[in-house]
């Protein structure tokens, strides 16, 4: 099987625990003043997404060897699911009124927290955005961005589904369409976004490179983004088909999956994080399609699709650094505190299967 190894690197100063990463550099959110290093009194706020999978596990265990590192402290909250934006604003804002030295956020709504990224910048409360950007917030709210670069991730994704269907691909007509199923877990998070559309838009770069005509359906917010030549429904050779559940819950993405993956000329399907890859694998426990009739690909790691990848029930995933990401966010919170000026840091992803999930690069990223 082809290995294909997605390098959004790192410099070896990672490794080491600084924090000269790559992107335009970014003053702290204080007026300028270098505070007083405090030591060991700093207190930071962490707002997730949810606690609802491993991964957000996986990005504590970072914090917390962060804070034995440093010698700070931290509090971490999160709602009861990512699809609970509200929920979150409001956790946010709690966060915000404790006046901490610093907020780490993953945003569930890109939108949701502008004018909470602007309360905190008003009281001069630095905030780091891990695992989703928030491109539109106030300019100087957010001192740095933590996160994977999601289109490459979900392209990378992409190129290894394509190459174990473009036999079928290249048998596709108007009259004998094959369909591609992406779910995705919300269309509110900048990451899942960015990372959705780089699998689709890559699939229509492939597919359009081998002569063929793709459409895109589904959610309206992934059909409106996409980019590329796409042409109508009843005119395509290939048809991605996005869904999006109502909920971020696995049992209603494998509601969502199963819809795609009941239709007879369906031959492949992604899901965009760990719930709708777990969603992916609960619709086949009743379907048993995946690895046979239908190649699958996930993203980020856990127990279940691990165990998938293994019996090659799915082709592979995806995995970020959640981990890392959640010692970067700390140490960058902890940096501005004694004054230094901080820049974006891109975190490494991989793509895994059943071959080199035990390599030295990749295993440790395999949270459970």
């Amino acid at each position: 099987m082809k290995k294909k190894v997605l390098a959004l690197l790192l410099s070896g100063c990672m490794v080491a625990g600084l924090l000269a990463g790559c992107g335009d550099k970014k003053e702290p959110a204080a007026d300028g003043a270098k505070k007083e290093d405090k030591g060991g009194d700093l207190h930071f706020e962490v707002v997730v997404k949810s606690f609802q999978s491993s991964y957000w596990q996986a990005a504590i265990q970072g914090m917390n060897e962060a804070k034995k590192e440093l010698g700070i402290d931290f509090n971490a909250t999160g709602p009861n699911a990512e699809s609970d934006i509200a929920d979150q604003v409001n956790m946010l804002n709690n966060a915000i009124n404790k006046n901490p030295d610093g907020i780490a956020l993953a945003a569930c709504s890109q939108d949701s927290v502008i004018e909470s990224l602007q309360t905190a910048l008003d009281k001069k409360i630095p905030v780091v955005c891990f695992d989703a950007a928030v491109p539109d917030a106030p300019e100087g709210s957010v001192v740095s961005t933590v996160v994977t670069d999601n289109g490459a991730a979900g392209a990378v994704a992409a190129e290894h589904v394509y190459e174990a269907v473009k036999d079928q691909v290249a048998k596709a007509s108007k009259d004998a369409q094959v369909r591609v199923g992406e779910v995705n877990q919300d269309a509110t998070s900048a990451n899942i976004i960015e990372r959705g559309l780089g699998f689709i838009n890559k699939f229509i770069e492939l597919a359009t490179a081998d002569g063929k005509k793709v459409a895109v359906v589904g959610n309206d917010l992934f059909v409106d983004k996409t980019e590329g030549e796409v042409v109508a429904e009843k005119e395509a050779d290939v048809i991605i088909e996005v869904a999006v559940p109502a909920q971020t819950t696995v049992e209603l993405s494998a509601t969502e999956a199963a819809n795609i993956m009941n239709k007879d000329n369906t031959i492949a399907m992604f899901g965009s994080n760990q719930v709708t890859a777990e969603g992916l694998l609960t619709a086949n426990q009743n379907l048993n399609v995946l690895g046979d009739k239908i190649v699958a690909a996930g993203f980020d790691a856990g127990a279940v699709i691990k165990q998938a990848v293994k019996d090659h029930v799915l082709l592979g995933a995806v995995t970020q650094s959640p981990f890392m990401m959640g010692k970067l966010s700390l140490e960058t919170l902890y940096k501005v505190n004694k004054g230094e000026s901080v820049e974006d840091i891109p975190t490494d992803g991989y793509w895994y299967d059943s071959e080199n999930m035990e390599e030295p690069t990749i295993a440790p990223n395999l949270y459970d």
